[in-house]
């Protein structure tokens, strides 16, 4: 978990963005909300993250108790992810953010397109 300066320690929002914030922490979650997901499948649902970049996000979504981690003794070895009771509140979170990022991209999509180009 990220430390913030303690001015700011008494802010929400604060709190919420040093759990879920970043580039990387809302995408994998968002990859969790429909139950438990294999390392190997997150690193293929989301393309752009390097696996070690994965691996770290995961570690700090566990130790921050958003995420449950399951490990298999099996041939080859099987890890799942899965979001814990503590996780499944960001639910409302991410529901909201799918929301307004479609708002977002239509509205922008629009805007673009309503802008007369001189030719």
């Amino acid at each position: 978990m990220k430390k913030f300066k303690a001015h700011t320690s008494s802010c929400p929002i604060v709190h919420t963005m040093t759990y879920i914030g970043g580039k990387w922490k809302p995408i994998i979650l968002g990859r969790l909300v429909n139950g438990a997901v294999r390392f190997g499948k997150l690193a293929v649902q989301i393309p752009d993250i390097s696996r070690k970049i994965l691996t770290e996000q995961l570690k700090e979504l566990e130790d921050d108790g958003l995420i449950i981690r399951h490990s298999y003794n099996e041939k080859p070895p099987r890890v799942e992810y899965e979001l814990s009771e503590i996780g499944k509140m960001v639910i409302p979170i991410l529901t909201a953010m799918t929301a307004f990022g479609a708002q977002m991209h239509d509205a922008i999509t629009k805007h673009k397109q309503s802008i007369v180009r001189p030719q």
